[in-house]
């Protein structure tokens, strides 16, 4: 029996490691290291939402007669932010969320001022 033998094996290492690194990849990582401040998040979220997205519709329906679909979309990226932190979701959902919340707060103000 020349298998059981008092000497480790001499595995190959493989490394796992991408050399390939994309903008995708980057943004996970740092999605994935914000984890303890997913509070700090979820109230950053609130407070943009609250403070600098909630006046948007009722400046763009009032001075440049926006369509009230404006209204809706806002008031449903709002709720989603909301539900999304109290309904416990990853950091990753949650950062997603509110930049795609910012995101579409920012088209609305483009499309609807220029």
């Amino acid at each position: 029996m020349a298998t059981l033998t008092n000497t480790p094996a001499q595995w190959s290492e493989v490394s796992l490691t991408n050399s390939n690194s994309n903008l995708l990849t980057k943004i996970t990582a740092w999605a994935d290291r914000q984890t303890p401040n997913r509070t700090l998040w979820f109230m950053v979220s609130l407070i943009a939402q609250g403070v600098l997205f909630l006046p948007i519709p009722a400046v763009l329906l009032y001075y440049f007669h926006a369509p009230i679909a404006i209204l809706a979309v806002t008031l449903g990226l709002f709720f989603s932010n909301i539900i999304a932190g109290m309904g416990g979701a990853g950091i990753r959902v949650m950062l997603g969320f509110f930049a795609f919340s910012i995101l579409t707060h920012l088209l609305m103000i483009i499309v609807f001022t220029l």
